[in-house]
């Protein structure tokens, strides 16, 4: 793998426990990644951790707008609960890139209880905000923090990647499988609502059965393949 060419992350929301997992995983894969949060020193104390804990690894760190507009590709990590604001603060800055959304619409304290937000989807109102300018995927809802945080072991559950521009899936794919997980095809942003629901589902089904990560696979597939369509 050629590390020069791969494309600079910024991990929004980059300090909590998915975020951080995924800038993790990425870095170690090559790619050079900044830690975006709202407090810049709240980042750079858990990007010096990680970078000290794990040999070889340097994550950035800055505050969430400075880290979106140095880097090629977004991803948005942050709870529901600032999900808009987030992309208020940054939009000016996105132009041209891709945003990969991680956000999952859960409402406290029900959260095994799918409640979308009015509209359907949490992230197609973030693409309706954005305009075409910015191609909006969304991916990486339904793994648990605690498979993410393992980075010695892939991870047994697919990741299902909705966006409207094929180009945009094909690199939230490639991130996928640079974290040790397979990404799957799932058609246009609208399709999002099924992940962003399910959610929901997979956190009542470890409270009921006593597990920390419950997660999906689909099957049936030759491989993975490119879509098309």
């Amino acid at each position: 793998m050629n590390c020069q060419n791969l494309p600079k992350l910024a991990i929004l929301g980059g300090t909590g426990d998915q975020g951080s997992a995924l800038a993790l995983r990425w870095a170690i894969a090559g790619y050079p990644v900044t830690l975006g949060s709202r407090s810049l020193e709240r980042a750079r104390n858990v990007a010096d951790r990680l970078s000290r804990k794990h040999c070889g690894v340097t994550l950035k760190a800055a505050r969430n707008r400075d880290a979106a507009a140095a880097a090629d590709i977004v991803v948005l990590t942050v709870p529901f609960s600032v999900q808009s604001a987030t992309v208020e603060e940054v939009c000016d800055v996105l132009d041209g890139k891709i945003l990969i959304d991680v956000t999952v619409p859960l409402v406290p304290p029900k959260v095994a209880r799918v409640q979308l937000p009015d509209g359907g989807s949490a992230v197609v109102s973030i693409q309706k905000r954005l305009g075409s300018s910015v191609k909006v995927v969304s991916a990486f809802q339904n793994v648990s923090a605690e498979h993410l945080k393992n980075i010695d072991e892939p991870i047994d559950c697919d990741v299902l990647v909705c966006g409207d521009d094929v180009g945009a899936r094909n690199v939230a794919i490639k991130l996928a499988e640079a974290a040790r997980m397979r990404g799957i095809h799932s058609g246009p942003l609208v399709n999002s609502v099924a992940a962003e629901a399910l959610t929901s589902v997979l956190i009542g089904i470890n409270k009921r059965y006593k597990v920390t990560g419950a997660g999906i696979s689909i099957t049936g597939l030759p491989g993975q393949t490119r879509d098309s369509d």
